[in-house]
């Protein structure tokens, strides 16, 4: 068994996505649980998500708090049946998870993406009651999917579109998010530009004080998204007198955060614990 783990993390760490994927995702073959694939939350082909339910002796007479994940990929490329491994880790610690897909740069430009997220969490808000849902939705996300369901959280525009106020939000954990910068590849110029729409995909832009208690997680070694992305939004939620946590971790890399909810965890990083931590100050406030 310690072999088995020792390959399986090499794998992990090798950088081939699509083992990665098929590695970590074994995990949903013990999971005692439900999972309900393909639900449509709109009527585009990639508004659909998936969801995972607590196994139902844990159903009696229990309600679960929700949690919506969205997965990263650049803005670009990704699909929620490759982070099952999220989906059964939370199911497994007594939250029913939503992991939605949106659509896809460039397919579409920002901001389509964010505002198909945001159908999602309305979705989450209205329907996770008859799978235990209990009405607390907690918001997740690595990467670009960090990036997403903070401005869902932070600009309160999004939800309203759907008569939603933001305040339902219970909180956000983003793991190494893309929260402020400016695009500098074309693709990135051409999916968030002009130029000054710019600040509307910056998270800052919209931090007031009043969103919920956030948690950011970073790895020390990632390469691909910089810190300052973390300590911008940090300097922000601190000036206007917000809740925030912050959590850097010792390696890892870009992957590391959402890399440490699969079976295998090959760097070790304690985001599981953590996130759960951070959901239960909240729900016990």
């Amino acid at each position: 068994m310690k072999l088995i783990g020792l390959v399986a993390c090499i794998v992990l760490m090798s950088g081939c996505a699509k083992v990665l994927f098929t590695t970590a995702n074994t995990a949903t073959l013990g999971f005692d649980g439900e999972i309900v694939e393909d639900i449509a939350y709109g009527d585009m082909p990639r508004q659909t998500l998936d969801m995972f339910v607590p196994a139902k002796q844990d159903l009696d007479n229990r309600e679960f708090p929700v949690v919506v994940f969205f997965h990263g990929g650049r803005w670009t490329f990704g699909d929620k049946s490759q982070y099952q491994f999220v989906g059964t880790r939370l199911a497994e610690m007594g939250y029913v998870v939503v992991i939605p897909n949106t659509r896809l740069y460039p397919e579409v430009k920002f901001p389509t993406f964010v505002e198909d997220a945001a159908k999602a969490v309305a979705w989450a808000f209205e329907q996770t009651g008859q799978y235990g849902g209990n009405g607390e939705v907690f918001l997740t996300g690595h990467s670009s999917g960090a990036h997403i369901a903070a401005l869902v959280t932070a600009n309160p525009a999004y939800l309203e579109a759907h008569d939603i106020s933001s305040h339902r939000i219970s909180g956000f954990a983003g793991m190494a998010g893309p929260y402020d910068f400016e695009p500098k590849e074309d693709d990135l110029k051409d999916m968030f530009g002009p130029p000054e729409r710019y600040p509307e995909m910056a998270v800052t832009t919209f931090i007031s004080g009043d969103e919920p208690p956030m948690l950011l997680m970073y790895s020390n070694n990632d390469e691909t998204v910089h810190i300052t992305n973390l300590r911008k939004l940090e300097s922000a939620i601190k000036q206007h007198d917000g809740t925030v946590k912050t959590i850097i971790y010792e390696g890892g890399g870009h992957a590391g955060t959402v890399a440490a909810l699969s079976w295998a965890n090959p760097a070790g990083l304690p985001v599981a614990n953590d996130l759960n931590a951070f959901f239960q100050s909240v729900l016990s406030r």
